[in-house]
């Protein structure tokens, strides 16, 4: 092989795995740098302009969780994001090698790894860096023809689903109230986009709020604005969500997570369609098209008094219920299509097939996440995939029971538990992440990360 004229930058605390990275790289380019950690990162990278870091994952003696690897693999990306980096894991971090690639990392290679296969990942890495502005362009095209495709993207062609898209193309054209529901991942926001889309007020903003997220002293704030200096953080005047969604559409996900006082302060926006900023006397019309979601079951909330019956007759004009992914199985196919097309556009693996047995397994899996869950699993085996076929082998899928008992804790592996308990507590409040997390004593944002963890 003839040497590449690159700088090869190898970071591992093990003067081992230096010397033979260096003696195998030597032979095939120009120069080889090593050093034993990543603190001199800085200088090395402004001063020697490395065309590849070759990263290790742990630096700490005691300390195998990866997570320094995703510090560093952050510290190269802030100091320049044109440099590719592959990451050496042992084979237990590759779920977090797999995160590292979600963050920017190129690549990943198992210690100890195989020369022609580590050759081949640094090859493959110099080729794809180019200029920056190269890269940034694919990637907004990537960004604009998947923004693109999910307006003309097949929802769905299975009865459950054409029945929607009528309802949908119905209320598309007018300005009614439409309430969307459905289990955690059924593609409710997708749809919201989708009536947004459709409707005259398309050339408008689609204001999307998670309500879920916004704690009570937030609610006010950032749904209605404020005035400078109306309270102590509010340092210069703030339009609200509702005036940013003027002339276009605004989209309250996870309604049900409200609680009633602030249910009351939404109910005079929908009755009066007008708003004041905190702070100021001034009163602004809400010009906004209105769509809710929620997982939640809200006529069997109001008979409990959990939610205001007032606010349930203001909200569902129109009522759109998606199905659950285990009732749509004939869809599942065109959901695979797109995905796999999607993420081996992102992850440069053009011409990338699901193999006949996997293709067959995640049509019979159950889904107990939805299309998100499906996605996220899609997303994870483009990653895994070798060659030009997605293998069994590349999915982790965990086989769903109708229930759940104590048997299930015959096993003691800390992780299969701490799955167990988020399956539990979504199942428990029928996929509401925020009341999830709570009853799990997490944030949502780390509930999310398990989430995506263990493809849930």
């Amino acid at each position: 092989m003839k040497k590449t004229t690159a700088t090869i930058l190898v970071i591992d605390d093990d003067e081992d795995v230096l010397f033979s990275a260096e003696l195998l790289l030597k032979r095939n380019y120009t120069r080889i740098l090593t050093d034993t950690h990543p603190r001199d990162l800085n200088q090395l990278i402004s001063k020697e302009k490395p065309d590849l870091v070759l990263l290790d994952m742990n630096y700490r003696v005691g300390f195998n969780d990866g997570e320094e690897g995703l510090y560093w693999l952050s510290h190269i990306q802030d100091i320049n994001p044109e440099i590719p980096v592959i990451l050496m894991t042992a084979y237990g971090e590759v779920e977090l090698a797999v995160q590292a690639l979600k963050m920017g990392a190129n690549d990943f290679i198992l210690k100890p790894w195989k020369n022609e296969q580590l050759l081949e990942k640094i090859e493959k890495a110099l080729e794809q860096s180019g200029s920056k502005n190269a890269r940034l362009k694919k990637k907004n095209k990537n960004i604009q023809e998947q923004s693109q495709e999910e307006f003309r993207f097949v929802i769905g062609e299975s009865d459950a689903m054409k029945e929607v898209m009528q309802v949908v193309e119905k209320v598309s054209a007018t300005t009614a109230n439409v309430l969307l529901l459905g289990e955690s991942g059924t593609g409710k926001q997708h749809i919201a986009r989708k009536i947004h889309a459709m409707s005259d007020r398309k050339d408008k903003a689609f204001i999307h709020v998670d309500l879920g997220s916004l704690s009570e002293n937030l609610f006010e704030s950032e749904l209605f604005g404020h005035r400078r200096g109306a309270f102590t953080d509010a340092k210069e005047d703030k339009k609200g969500r509702f005036e940013m969604a003027a002339g276009g559409t605004i989209f309250l996900d996870e309604i049900g997570n409200l609680p009633l006082n602030l249910q009351a302060k939404l109910l005079m926006v929908l009755q009066d369609r007008k708003v004041s900023r905190i702070g100021e006397g001034e009163v602004r019309r809400v010009d906004a098209r209105f769509i809710f979601a929620t997982n939640a079951p809200l006529a069997q909330w109001v008979e409990e008094g959990k939610f205001r019956e007032d606010l349930m007759y203001r909200i569902n004009t129109i009522e759109v219920s998606l199905p659950p992914l285990r009732e749509r199985k004939e869809d599942i196919r065109e959901f695979i299509k797109y995905y796999v097309r999607f993420y081996a556009g992102k992850y440069d693996k053009e011409g990338l097939k699901v193999e006949r047995g996997a293709c067959k397994m995640l049509k019979t899996h159950n889904w107990p996440g939805n299309i998100r869950e499906l996605q996220h699993a899609i997303e994870r085996a483009v990653i895994m995939s070798e060659g030009d076929e997605i293998k069994v082998s590349d999915f982790k899928l965990k086989k769903t029971t109708a229930g759940n008992s104590s048997s299930d804790l015959e096993n003691l592996n800390i992780q299969d538990i701490e799955k167990l308990l988020i399956e539990k507590a979504l199942s428990k409040h029928t996929g509401n992440i925020s009341k999830a997390a709570k009853d799990l004593g997490l944030t949502r944002a780390a509930l999310y990360r398990r989430m995506e963890k263990y493809n849930l």
